[in-house]
């Protein structure tokens, strides 16, 4: 910001009771980021928004933030529903996001308080929370929460101690299509089976860290990485997490 400026104006709206006194809706990191650098002004964007619009907005510029957390994500999805009225789909479309994404999110909101504090605390990962949602005992999520925390179990094997208290059945191979090998002989040939083994948490750290549905593919000489984007927003905001842009650019 010493360098180049605030490049992204912030959202102002007016106080009527001068023509020189607004009140911020959104961005007020760049606002004190700017002040922390010693900006005299900043670009900013007037709009005419009553409390309810001014509200909405807020929420939706303070999702778009990197260092939100999962739970305060979920909240902001969960207010965004409950005082606007606002669908699964709509909550997507509105930020950026599938609706598979926000789906997910909110049902992190279902946990035990206990476990949700453990989530907020970084002691377990969305992911970890996620593969607790698969058993309705919530004694039983606070209890694997807990062994989570302390012995630093994997999602993998968070999901099969959830299958084996749920009597679920164990998982299938994923069968890899014969169009993703290199060479037609021997196994990579015919279609192998490959086990899950890390796949499947791999694709959990990605898509909790892109906050997307990420899919693995892996043959016997190579492999691919399907990532899913809801709009070119979304996709922008994908892009600057694997690169490290700063959000504001």
């Amino acid at each position: 910001i010493k360098e180049l400026g605030v490049l992204q104006p912030v959202l102002v709206r007016s106080t009527g009771s001068s023509e020189d006194e607004f009140e911020l809706i959104a961005g007020e990191r760049r606002w004190r980021a700017a002040r922390r650098a010693g900006l005299q002004t900043i670009p900013v964007l007037v709009q005419t928004a009553d409390d309810s619009n001014s509200l909405e907005q807020a929420l939706v510029e303070n999702l778009h933030r990197q260092d939100l957390g999962v739970l305060e994500e979920a909240a902001a999805f969960q207010q965004l529903i409950d005082e606007f009225g606002y669908t699964h789909e709509q909550v997507a479309a509105r930020v950026g996001k599938s609706r598979v994404a926000v789906t997910n999110t909110l049902r992190l909101l279902q946990l035990p308080a206990s476990v949700q504090r453990l989530l907020s605390e970084g002691q377990i990962s969305a992911g970890h929370a996620r593969a607790l949602l698969g058993t309705p005992d919530r004694a039983f999520q606070e209890e694997l929460a807990r062994s989570i925390a302390d012995e630093g179990l994997s999602v993998r094997t968070v999901e099969e101690m959830v299958r084996e208290r749920s009597g679920g059945p164990p998982p299938r191979p994923i069968a890899v299509p014969e169009a993703d090998h290199v060479g037609t002989s021997g196994a990579a040939g015919r279609g192998q089976r490959l086990p899950p083994a890390g796949i499947l948490e791999l694709e959990e750290l990605l898509s909790d860290h892109l906050n997307t549905r990420v899919k693995v593919d892996m043959s016997a000489k190579r492999g691919r990485v399907v990532v899913e984007f809801a709009s070119l927003e979304d996709l922008e905001r994908i892009y600057k997490l694997m690169t490290g842009t700063p959000a504001d650019r």
